[in-house]
Parts: structure tokens; sequence; C-alpha cells
């Protein structure tokens, strides 16, 4: 198997909502489907998709049960601990809830935390030891 991640598929309880927080962090939709039953955005190299909790229990045969964090965090990495204030400062705005303001971490970063308005947590880190590309892609040094 290649090693990659291609599309990271949140289950979201209102998918109107759900779209409107991202679009309010800036995001643009790539594609929707005429059912309104999905909303992707396009990221550097792979996309986040929205898609109804329900729905996406079906399809997976699966029940996502709970109230709480789920056991993952998504990150998205900026140029500066300046950036990583300003975009927390964005998410809240939007309609997440900050759970960590930005601050160093013990790895020698600077990040904080919010989580979106169906719980998802998302980190919002400075790392000195990596480095964003044009595009925004994410490479280890």
């Amino acid at each position: 198997m290649d090693q990659r991640i291609s599309v990271v598929t949140l289950g979201v309880r209102d998918l109107a909502r759900a779209r409107t927080f991202y679009e309010a962090l800036g995001w643009r939709v790539a594609t929707e489907d005429g059912a309104e039953r999905i909303v992707a955005f396009q990221l550097p190299g792979m996309a986040l998709v929205l898609y109804p909790r329900a729905e996406l229990e079906a399809d997976a045969g699966v029940e996502m049960s709970g109230n709480g964090h789920p056991p993952i965090t998504l990150a998205i990495n900026m140029d500066t601990p300046e950036a990583v204030d300003a975009a927390l400062a964005r998410a809240t705005t939007a309609g997440g809830v900050l759970v960590k303001p930005g601050q160093k971490v013990f790895w020698g970063g600077y990040s904080g935390y919010f989580s979106d308005p169906d719980g998802v947590l998302w980190e919002v880190a400075h790392n000195p030891f990596a480095t964003l590309g044009p595009d925004g892609a994410f490479t280890w040094h």
C-alpha cells in the first residue's frame, strides 16, 4: 500500500453548519453533490470531506457513538507563532471552541487547540523543525 492519505472525511451532525464553519475559516468549497450530501475542500495533496454522520455510519456499517472528542487530532501548521494565535482567533470567531490557547510546547514549537462545531479537535501549530511549501505542503526536516 502506498504511504499517503488522500481524503479525510469528517462525519458531521449538521452539514450546513459544518460547511459554514469551514468557509468562515476562509476555506473554499472544491465540490459538492447536488443532493447536498457531501461538501469537499481541496487541500494540498488531499481533500477534507464533510459527510452527514448518520450517512457515514450507514455507509461504513458502524455506529459512531459518544459525544466526546474522538481519539484523533487534525493539525494545521503555520509559519509563525503569531499566525497560530491569529488562526485560533479566527476559528473561535467562526464558531469553534478554543480548547487550549497557543503556547510554547515541550517539543520546541508553539501550538494551541480548537474544536469545530462537531467536536473535532484541531491543533494549530508552528513547528520550527518543518517547512511549509508554497502550496502549504508540510515537510519534516
